[in-house]
């Protein structure tokens, strides 16, 4: 036991390295200042950090699964999607609070974790499945579930304001802040309460004949589960680190977009990349072990919790603080978004899925990589 308990503690030197950087940074970080770098160490720095914080994001997933392991299902997804998203509010909070003070800075952010999730996740796990299995299932009530709530929070935050005319731009009016923010919450409290009391079984894997016990169980046979408490305590001691580094990551994102002439929009995917990259690998495997229902939770789950908690976030934030925040949509993004929606309620309109859906998905995935540089 004691073998085992050493073994445990000694995985977790990311939580030890990330506040290791934390303390350097706040101990010398004046010194380590962009302008007082210049450019090509401030990339270096960038780098470092963005590699620090991704593997410290790899550990907060390994405890959330090892919660999954401990909790089952929805439950289990449900502390993954909820710690991914604390770190996706830190890091747009900190990203929009930092430097030049870009309004956009968080709907980029926002719109290019739908993207990433909807049709990139959606669509390499659809076709990474498809291709191993053939025709895969999932339970279609639960991915409904995820897509009625989405859709009138996702179309009244991120583009009825480009429509509206009370405020300038694409930002909000006071009072369609606070409407936006409590609807935001309502409706995501409101799916908790159906996902993890009313309905769970909504959100499990239906055994299908094709879709054996068996291999749930390995998807989970490499996990090591030590207890609640040990992984309770590493996901809080790994998430407030994170929290903290978001803004010194966010200062030099903002002057390496700056530097090199990069769009806005880069930024947003950079930061989205980071965050979700733990979560995409959870899912892509889910759908290799024929387990497509917690890949659909994965995705649809964080593309939910993207929108129903990090535009309260972002607009309470705004308010404190006193700056504009823009979540307003361009006419192109806005049309990438309403595909991405259509394709993904016409993906689950049925209770199966192949290979082709996944190539759909991802050749709009594409397509949005193509507008961050060229519009």
């Amino acid at each position: 036991m004691g073998n085992s308990a050493s073994r445990g503690l000694t995985t977790e030197w990311p939580i030890a390295l990330i506040w290791m950087s934390f303390l350097l940074m706040t101990l010398i970080g004046s010194s380590l200042k962009p302008e007082v770098i210049g450019a090509t160490s401030s990339l270096v720095v960038l780098a470092a950090i963005f590699g620090v914080m991704l593997l410290a994001v790899f550990r907060v997933v390994h405890h959330a699964e090892c919660l999954a392991e401990i909790f089952g299902e929805p439950f289990g997804t449900l502390i993954l999607t909820l710690s991914v998203i604390g770190i996706e509010v830190a890091v747009i909070t900190a990203v929009m609070l930092t430097g030049d003070n870009t309004p956009t800075l968080a709907r980029d952010t926002m719109f290019s974790v739908l993207m990433i999730v909807l049709n990139g996740l959606v669509g390499l796990s659809l076709l990474l499945g498809g291709r191993r299995h053939g025709l895969q299932a999932f339970n279609l009530s639960g991915a409904n579930a995820y897509l009625v709530v989405l859709l009138p929070v996702a179309i009244t935050s991120l583009v009825l304001p480009s429509f509206t005319q009370s405020a300038p731009g694409g930002g909000l009016s006071p009072l369609q802040t606070v409407f936006q923010i409590t609807m935001s919450i309502i409706l995501y409290g409101v799916f908790l309460v159906f996902q993890t009391v009313k309905i769970p079984m909504a959100f499990q894997q239906p055994q299908l004949e094709n879709n054996k016990p068996e291999q749930h169980q390995t998807h989970h046979q490499t996990l090591e589960v030590k207890g609640t408490i040990f992984h309770s305590v590493g996901l809080a001691l790994t998430l407030i680190p994170l929290v903290l580094m978001s803004k010194k990551l966010a200062i030099y994102v903002d002057f390496g977009i700056a530097q090199v002439g990069a769009p806005v929009a880069l930024g947003g995917f950079i930061v989205a990349i980071m965050i979700l990259t733990p979560e995409a690998l959870a899912a892509f495997d889910a759908a290799k072990q024929n387990q497509l229902q917690r890949a659909v939770n994965i995705c649809l789950g964080s593309a939910l919790a993207t929108i129903g908690l990090t535009v309260p976030a972002v607009l309470i934030a705004g308010m404190i603080v006193g700056l504009p925040v823009e979540l307003g949509l361009e006419s192109p993004e806005i049309v990438l978004l309403a595909l991405s929606l259509s394709i993904s309620i016409v993906t689950f309109v049925g209770s199966r899925t192949n290979a082709l859906q996944g190539v759909v998905h991802l050749a709009v995935f594409f397509a949005y990589l193509v507008l961050i540089f060229d519009v």
